[in-house]
């Protein structure tokens, strides 16, 4: 069975290495790290992807990776996931349009609870 090609993810691939902060005083940034892998089971659409948002101090607000296991036991292979503050949750990966949707609503809900934007 052959795989259709995602035409998205050269948006996605674009992004890699970049850096944009997000708020007006500057204390709060994203970060793309994304890059093309062999396609496996743990990562069927031969992307290794990191996008995160930091706070002022550097912490890590919001990610969206496959870069561990997740759950209870965090064994296994690698899978997509969410960072949302302190939790982290199973993310079903659909394309790169839906991943990019997806970690800014997330953004800019944190930036919000936070004040950081209306």
């Amino acid at each position: 069975m052959t795989q259709t090609r995602d035409p998205t993810l050269d948006t996605l691939l674009d992004l890699d290495g970049q850096i944009l902060v997000v708020d007006p005083a500057g204390g709060y940034w994203v970060r793309f790290n994304v890059s093309r892998v062999p396609v496996a089971p743990e990562k069927p659409h031969g992307l290794d992807y990191s996008l995160t948002l930091h706070g002022p101090n550097g912490e890590r607000l919001v990610g969206f990776d496959n870069a561990h296991p997740v759950g209870r036991q965090r064994r296994g292979q690698p899978q997509d996931h969410r960072h949302r503050l302190r939790t982290v949750r199973p993310y079903v990966y659909r394309d790169a349009t839906t991943l990019l949707a997806d970690f800014w609503t997330t953004v800019d809900a944190v930036l919000r609870e936070r004040g950081v934007i209306p």
